[in-house]
């Protein structure tokens, strides 16, 4: 049988202005600031449970603009069901974005039939608060996946729920990047 996901994982939507979207999901919303840096940020109701449910991530030129979806992401319960969204994913052609570590999960970015930004992911195990998107290979076996997932986990690990990565964790991503 083949994979399915499991629940939503997150909503990623663009945002025009970022610190106004960060006092409404902060302060009105009264959700918790997790991961926050260059690209945006990311809120949970729940950090325990789940490290970000809204990411808001600064581009919409407008308020006008209509695209304003940055991405819709869906968990899945392994790194089997991940490949096998990957094999099928390649199967039918579509257009398959990235796939990288996020040290707390591994995500694979894909465009649905209409065009649309996709994530599938997986939750490795580890936690993480850094905006991090380490490329990585999961067709390896299981434990060359893992210890590429720990590399970006080493590098990333000292950064606190809702603070900005150091100049010197961002430098170690860069590097894992190449």
């Amino acid at each position: 049988m083949a994979a399915k996901v499991n629940g939503l994982g997150h909503i990623g939507f663009y945002v025009h202005n970022l610190e106004l979207m960060m006092d409404f999901y902060e302060n009105f919303m009264g959700m918790t600031l997790t991961k926050v840096g260059p690209l945006g940020a990311f809120y949970s109701a729940d950090p325990v449970a789940c490290d970000h449910e809204i990411a808001l991530i600064n581009g919409r030129p407008s308020l006008e603009d209509p695209q304003w979806i940055q991405q819709i992401s869906m968990r899945v319960d392994s790194l089997d069901d991940l490949r096998d969204f990957k094999r099928r994913i390649v199967e039918r052609g579509y257009q398959l974005d990235r796939i990288v570590s996020h040290a707390s999960a591994i995500g694979c970015y894909f465009r649905d039939p209409e065009n649309n930004p996709t994530e599938v992911f997986w939750l490795t195990g580890h936690t993480s608060w850094a905006q991090v998107g380490i490329p990585i290979d999961i067709d390896q076996p299981d434990e060359a996946v893992m210890a590429d997932v720990l590399l970006s986990w080493e590098a990333v690990k000292d950064v606190q729920m809702g603070t900005p990565a150091s100049s010197e964790t961002v430098n170690a991503i860069r590097e894992l990047s190449k």
